[in-house]
């Protein structure tokens, strides 16, 4: 076999590729990825040059194969090659939430729930404390594993909102739903506020931001030792839609998680506790967003949890004929069906029970191939 000529300084990326449903008698012509439902018989390969050469290419290597390809290529590049297979394969540290273990033996629901009046979806839709726990309630029965609770809308063109208003909005819910056992994640990128809903019985901490917009947030995360959702935006300004645009959307975005990923971990954080997300919809058009979902198998060997977010985003009226953000729950299933066959491992979402019954038919599905 031929192997592609990689120049030894080189930045490689290692896609998992050539998914398979049935893997029986395939033992050693296939990887799994983590403990999932998910396995695979190639590997698509990228590769760009070194800062200040942006030349790319890319080629597909057998699984099977991988071991003598390894060994051709240069020390620097089969580093890049061992670390990121192991990313793959390495076992997602499960969520423990007070009571709760939250596994990712199979993908997860993660309902949203704003408590703002301005969000693009549902601005304003839970009106007080109680309808607002009453919906956190409704997304708990109706098969979420977690509610995330925010009280700041990043909607293209929102305004900031205080940190004081913000922790009034969230914290009476979040005590609400934790009293009865819900597992919480707070959805903001404010220390104070991490602090008050921690404090009052959230488990995660959400942030758009990857703890860079305030500089206390990543102290708060480090000494309260709760599971972090890092989310890449091309910002950490008010507004963290501004970008000056990418070289390529994919492999700079993954870039930039495996940068964040080293400096938290460098600051005192487990990576066990680090969930990622390429942050769909924010600063990314629709061909940037649809070519990191298509992608989202790359993802893994950072070898962290991956979440994905896509529910009724502009990205689907726009392909739909701008259709309103509640008309958007065909796209939004779609989506989230996509990322989870690519190992998405939590979707985030508004319908909750819509998509639970449509991962549990996939589900079925994927079972059915494994035993038929």
């Amino acid at each position: 076999m031929t192997y592609p000529d990689i120049p030894a300084d080189a930045r490689l990326y290692l896609e998992p590729a050539c998914f398979v449903e049935r893997p029986h008698d395939l033992d050693g012509r296939v990887a799994r990825i983590a403990r999932s439902m998910l396995w695979f018989a190639g590997w698509s390969v990228r590769w760009r040059g070194a800062a200040g050469s942006p030349k790319r290419d890319q080629a597909l290597i057998l699984v099977d194969a991988a071991d003598a390809w390894f060994a051709t290529l240069p020390a620097p590049l089969a580093e890049q090659a061992e670390q990121q297979r192991a990313g793959v394969a390495a076992e997602r540290a499960p969520l423990t939430l007070g009571e709760r273990t939250i596994r990712f033996d199979e993908a997860r629901v993660m309902g949203v729930l704003n408590l703002t009046p301005d969000s693009f979806s549902d601005g304003g839709a839970h009106g007080g404390t109680d309808a607002a726990a009453d919906a956190g309630f409704a997304m708990a029965s109706a098969g979420a594993s977690i509610v995330d609770v925010g009280g700041e809308s990043t909607r293209p063109g929102a305004k900031p909102v205080w940190e004081g208003d913000e922790t009034a909005r969230v914290v009476p819910v979040i005590e609400r739903l934790a009293k009865s056992g819900v597992a919480l994640s707070v959805d903001t990128r404010k220390a104070a506020v991490m602090e008050a809903a921690l404090g009052a019985g959230a488990g995660i901490v959400n942030d758009v931001s990857a703890l860079l917009y305030d500089e206390r947030a990543l102290g708060v995360v480090r000494d309260a030792g709760c599971p972090v959702v890092l989310m890449h935006a091309p910002s950490q300004s008010s507004d963290p839609h501004t970008h000056d645009g990418y070289d390529d959307v994919v492999l700079d975005v993954y870039d930039w998680l495996a940068e964040r990923i080293a400096a938290v971990v460098a600051a005192g954080i487990d990576r066990a506790r680090i969930i990622v997300d390429p942050g769909i919809g924010f600063g990314k058009s629709v061909t940037e967003n649809l070519a990191i979902t298509n992608s989202l198998a790359l993802f893994h060997t950072l070898g962290c949890p991956l979440l994905y977010g896509a529910s009724r985003k502009r990205m689907i009226g726009a392909i739909d004929g701008e259709a309103e953000a509640n008309d958007r729950l065909g796209g939004s299933i779609a989506l989230h069906l996509r990322a989870v066959e690519l190992g998405a491992n939590i979707v985030r979402v508004h319908d909750v029970r819509e998509t639970v019954q449509a991962l549990k038919t996939w589900r079925a599905l994927r079972d059915t191939a494994l035993v038929g």
